[in-house]
């Protein structure tokens, strides 16, 4: 199960890290957010709603939640003895970024890591 949990940590930690990398410069090249598939990356979600709009500093704050997130998953995937807690930790954090941006893989695969790693 560890190893089930660091694959979630991995695709979220990449699936969100390298879009964002491609936004943050995106936006700060052309004051616009970039959009992906069809879809905004970064802009248009309830932090912009909530009077908190989408900026190369917020953008670039999740990249490091991402980065984060790479380093758990890999602790997960090599047994580290404190990654599950470490996990259950930036959860929080990283749901607010997940919900802010409107990204809707975020939160299940999360949750789903957080309790994969816990029942290991």
């Amino acid at each position: 199960m560890t190893r089930a949990a660091a694959v979630c940590s991995l695709l979220l930690a990449l699936g969100f890290g390298l879009p964002g990398v491609f936004g943050a410069l995106h936006l700060a090249r052309t004051g616009e957010v970039w959009t992906f598939m069809g879809f905004p990356t970064y802009g248009g979600g309830p932090f912009e709603r909530l009077g908190l709009p989408s900026s190369v500093a917020l953008i670039v704050a999740f990249v490091v939640v991402c980065v984060l997130e790479l380093v758990v998953g890999v602790l997960l995937w090599v047994g580290a003895p404190h990654a599950a807690l470490l996990s259950l930790v930036l959860l929080p954090v990283e749901m607010a970024f997940w919900i802010g941006f409107a990204l809707p893989f975020g939160p299940p695969l999360g949750i789903a890591r957080v309790v994969l790693a816990l029942l290991a």
